[in-house]
């Protein structure tokens, strides 16, 4: 099993998208390419080919979940591991992204020296 080395990180705040790119490139040692919005990733992710995809649920135009009903659409990058970030993480929610298809959901504010071990963790779960 190999792991975990590129994360693409989606998120429309810069400030939030500043301090995950520090968290997971400067703590983690993680490869990390960044998007500001929905639309950005659907073009970036099939270039980038990341090993796991860091998606916010809450954006404008585009949603999380619709970023990854797009992306289970295309051969190409349905099988790539998202992972939610949500700043409403009550349990109800988190389920409803699960059944979604989602590895795993990280609730915001999230921690940024745990979160780079939070996705390798999720990582070495995800189904063969």
């Amino acid at each position: 099993m190999t792991e975990l080395g590129h994360v693409l990180y989606v998120d429309d705040e810069p400030d939030i998208r500043e301090i995950a790119s520090l968290a997971l490139a400067g703590v983690g040692g993680l490869r990390v390419t960044l998007c500001s919005s929905g639309a950005e990733a659907l073009t970036e992710i099939p270039q980038a080919l990341p090993d796991m995809i860091l998606l916010d649920v809450m954006m404008p135009m585009m949603d999380g979940p619709a970023v990854m009903a797009k992306l289970r659409e295309d051969p190409a990058t349905a099988g790539i591991p998202v992972v939610f970030l949500t700043a409403k993480a009550q349990a109800a929610e988190m389920q409803s992204y699960l059944r979604l298809g989602a590895l795993g959901v990280i609730a915001k504010p999230f921690d940024p020296l745990a979160l780079a071990d939070q996705l390798k963790a999720l990582w070495r779960r995800r189904p063969a």
